[in-house]
């Protein structure tokens, strides 16, 4: 099997690399691609955990982005990524310092309205992380005994957007994404291969004959949050516009929305060799020659 789109305590998943990793040769899963959120730390100590599990790890990212011609959230995967290259290190590291230091003020927003948690317990479940994420917030609250789950009605209370009828919740702080356009650009610059990551969640399908001419490669098909229609929708793209067509389980481990597990949706071996073939720089061209299926 072959997923192509999984998180770890890089980012906002509850499983370390090597528990991914672990999970994933238990799951029967052979290629499997990191995709932290707006960072490639740890992808290096993750091909060397699959060597040794038995398990190619694809290098990549997912870099959370806005198109700001449509008004609406987009996520870009890069696979084959350079770990560590400097565009993506330009590109992301403000993105990450804002979002942690936005945590700490939601945070002081909760205990302010008399949650009794602090800044410290939440700290403590993403400290092999680059940051705090909500769902860090919503662990510690859980250990407070507030709610049971990460997605709960809390979730909603205290971090909605709100609506023309409805307030936004108290912690809700605006955050300003990276332009999609230029998270194609720097993939490519790091030699990536892009592919829009489910755009059925965000609506992104207008999008896609923009952005294959600036360097968009793939398209996730299979997804969790994907019905019918948007895999056909996915589908019909990729073949009107000769882009990959990619899967993966999106794994978040304990702070998942959709239970998704690794390797529950997966790459067409076909698609996947499609992948290996699209090489954009020297670096990354070395690491699909050693990851060719057998």
């Amino acid at each position: 099997m072959i997923d192509l789109h999984c998180h770890t305590n890089i980012s906002d998943c509850s499983y370390s690399i090597e528990e991914v990793i672990r999970t994933a040769k238990q799951n029967g899963v052979e290629h499997l691609a990191i995709t932290d959120h707006d960072t490639t730390k740890g992808l290096t100590e993750a091909v060397e955990i699959g060597k040794e599990v038995g398990v190619n790890i694809i290098p990549g990212i997912e870099i959370s982005a806005y198109d700001f011609a449509r008004k609406r959230r987009a996520h870009i995967l890069g696979l084959y990524i350079t770990p560590q290259h400097p565009a993506i290190d330009k590109l992301c590291q403000p993105l990450i310092e804002k979002r942690h230091e936005m945590s700490k003020r939601m945070v002081e927003k909760i205990i302010a309205a008399g949650y009794d948690i602090t800044w410290e317990n939440v700290q403590q479940f993403a400290e092999n992380g680059t940051g705090v994420y909500k769902q860090h917030i919503m662990h510690a609250l859980i250990e407070k005994g507030y709610t049971d789950r990460i997605y709960s009605q809390l979730y909603k209370d205290l971090f909605s957007r709100g609506s023309e009828t409805s307030s936004p919740g108290i912690a809700f702080m605006p955050i300003e994404y990276l332009k999609a356009e230029d998270a194609i650009l720097a993939i490519r610059e790091a030699g990536g291969i892009p592919v829009l990551a489910h755009p059925g969640q965000f609506q992104n399908f207008d999008a896609v004959e923009e952005w294959v001419n600036l360097g968009l490669e793939g398209i996730e098909v299979s997804h969790p949050l994907h019905n019918k229609e948007d895999e056909q929708k996915a589908k019909d793209l990729a073949k009107k516009f000769n882009l990959i067509q990619t899967g993966g389980s999106d794994f978040h481990g304990f702070y998942s929305d959709t239970n998704s597990k690794i390797g529950s949706h997966t790459t067409k071996p076909e698609e996947f060799n499609k992948l290996r073939a699209r090489g954009t720089g020297s670096s990354s061209q070395l690491v699909r020659n050693n990851s060719a299926l057998s």
